[in-house]
C-alpha cells in the first residue's frame, strides 16, 4: 500500500470547508463537494499517516454523521482498492460506496462474463444496507459466486440500467441522511476486486474498522462542545455565579470520556502504523467499543444537563443527538465485548496488557 496524503495541511482546509458547506443541500451534494475538491483523498491506512486520516473522519463527523458515514465509506474504498492493487478510479472525482452487509436471503451472486474480458461478470439480486446508494458513481461490495464461494469484493458503476434503487425502505429518522437502500442488480455490469476472501483476508479490514471509531468520536465530541458552549454562556452573563452544578459535573464526565477515547484512538493509530500487515482485530474491537461507550455516555451527560431545549430548538443539534445512536450500532455491542474477551484468552503475551 502507498500513503499518499494530499496537500499538507489538508486538515485545516477540510475544516473550513466543512465550515462553507451550504446547509440548504444534503449530505450526498456535501461529499461530492469534497471529493471534487481533493478533500477525501486520505492518507492510507497502516502507511505512517493513520491519525490524520482519523482526525479527518473526526473533523467530518462533527459536521454532520451522515456526512460522515459517506465520507468514511468513499475513503474506505480507495483505500481497499489500493491494498488490492486494484486500478485506480479513471475519475478522481468520482464517489464511492462500500457495502459488505449481508442480509439473509438477498445474496447477490455473480455470473462469469469471459468474453467481455479478464474480471468482468454481471449481478443479479438484491444488496441491502448501502448507503448512499442512489448518489454514488461506483459501488465496491461482497457478492458471491454460484458455486457459493466469497465473499468476492466487485466494483460496479451504479448509473447502468441494469442497477436499480429501492427508496422506500429507508425510514431512519436518526442517519436520514446517509440513506441505506436496497439495490436490485439485473444483469448488472461489474468487475471483480482481488481474489474470492480478500475483503475479510486483509490487514486493511481491521484498520478500517477501526477508523469507525473516530467517527463516533466525533459526533461525540461535537455534543460536548455544545454543553461547553452553554455554560460558557452562562458563566458570562452571570458572572458572579461560582458554585458549579451538576452542569458542570457533566461536562466534566464528557471530558474524562472523550480523552480516554482520544488517548486510545491516537495509540491504536501508532500500532497499525508500527504493524501494517498484522491483524488488528483486537485493537479495532477496543477502540470501537471505548468510542462507542463514549458516545453513548457524552450523550447522556449533555442531554441531562441542557435538558429538552437543544434537541427541540437547535436543529444541528437535534440532527446530531438523533443521528450518534443509530450510527453506534454498527457496533455488535455485547458480541464485540465477548469476541474481545475471546482474543485475550487465546493470545500468550510475555507483557501483561494491564500493566501501568
Amino acid at each position: 500500500m502507498t500513503g499518499g496524503c494530499p496537500q499538507a495541511g489538508m486538515l485545516p482546509r477540510l475544516q473550513q470547508r466543512l465550515v462553507d458547506l451550504d446547509p440548504r443541500e444534503d449530505a450526498a451534494r456535501w461529499m461530492q463537494t469534497l471529493a471534487t475538491d481533493g478533500l477525501a483523498k486520505l492518507p492510507m491506512p497502516g502507511a505512517g499517516r493513520t491519525l490524520q486520516r482519523w482526525q479527518a473522519f473526526a473533523a467530518v463527523a462533527a459536521h454532520d454523521l451522515s456526512l460522515a458515514k459517506l465520507y468514511e465509506g468513499h475513503t474506505d474504498a480507495l483505500a481497499i482498492l489500493a491494498e488490492l492493487a486494484h486500478p485506480s478510479p479513471a475519475e478522481p472525482s468520482a464517489t464511492w460506496g462500500v457495502w459488505a452487509a449481508e442480509a439473509p436471503g438477498n445474496r447477490v451472486v455473480i455470473e462469469p462474463q469471459p468474453a467481455a474480458g479478464p474480471g468482468r461478470v454481471r449481478l443479479r439480486g438484491t444488496k441491502c444496507w448501502c448507503s448512499s446508494a442512489a448518489s454514488v458513481d461506483q459501488g465496491l461490495m461482497t457478492a458471491w459466486h454460484a458455486d457459493g464461494s466469497g465473499p468476492q469484493l466487485v466494483a460496479v458503476p451504479m448509473r447502468q440500467p441494469a442497477v436499480r434503487v429501492e427508496a422506500d425502505v429507508w425510514h431512519a429518522v436518526g442517519m436520514t441522511g446517509s440513506a441505506s437502500l436496497n439495490v436490485v442488480f439485473e444483469a448488472a455490469e461489474a468487475e471483480t476486486v482481488g481474489k474470492v476472501g480478500a475483503y475479510l483476508e486483509r490487514p486493511g479490514f481491521w484498520q478500517g474498522g477501526a477508523g469507525i471509531a473516530a467517527c463516533w468520536y466525533g459526533g461525540a465530541v461535537f455534543l460536548a462542545e455544545a454543553l461547553q458552549a452553554a455554560l460558557a454562556t452562562t458563566r458570562a452573563s452571570a458572572p458572579s455565579r461560582s458554585a458549579p452544578s451538576f452542569r458542570e459535573a457533566a461536562l466534566g464526565r464528557a471530558d474524562l470520556e472523550l480523552r480516554a477515547t482520544a488517548a486510545l484512538l491516537r495509540e491504536a493509530a501508532v500500532w497499525i502504523d508500527a504493524h501494517p500487515r498484522h491483524d488488528a482485530g483486537e485493537l479495532a474491537l477496543r477502540v470501537r467499543l471505548r468510542a462507542e461507550g463514549a458516545a453513548k455516555a457524552v450523550l447522556d451527560s449533555v442531554g441531562s444537563a441542557l435538558g429538552a431545549t437543544p434537541f427541540c430548538r437547535d436543529a444541528r443539534f437535534a440532527r446530531m443527538a438523533a443521528d450518534l445512536p443509530v450510527f453506534v450500532r454498527q457496533s455488535h455491542g455485547e458480541r464485540d465485548l465477548a469476541a474481545l474477551g475471546e482474543r485475550l484468552l487465546g493470545v500468550a503475551s510475555a507483557v501483561d496488557p494491564w500493566q501501568l
